[in-house]
């Protein structure tokens, strides 16, 4: 038995790749993924992660920023915008 088991993704509407992965791993996602089509599984793992990274960063952000930090970027903002409005 092969070590290793290959996940297909859909690149295009005709157009696949094969991903070598463990077989444990495999087993792991098909469990994980239902009866969702790969390409739709992982791109769902894809965006999710990138939501925790956001929601990570913006924790991190928001415990280093203070309110004042907050006034002086609202006022830059707002000087910003009017020395740049369209005329």
């Amino acid at each position: 038995m092969s070590l290793f088991c290959y996940i297909v993704i859909i690149l295009t509407k005709s157009k696949y790749a094969t991903i070598s992965v463990p077989a444990d791993v495999k087993k792991r996602l098909e469990k994980a993924k239902g009866k969702k089509e790969w390409g739709e599984f992982i791109l769902y793992l894809y965006n999710e992660t990138q939501r925790l990274k956001s929601k990570k960063a913006f924790k991190e952000l928001a415990e280093i920023i203070t309110e004042e930090d907050l006034k002086v970027m609202a006022e830059s903002s707002r000087e910003f915008r009017e020395k740049f409005a369209f005329r």
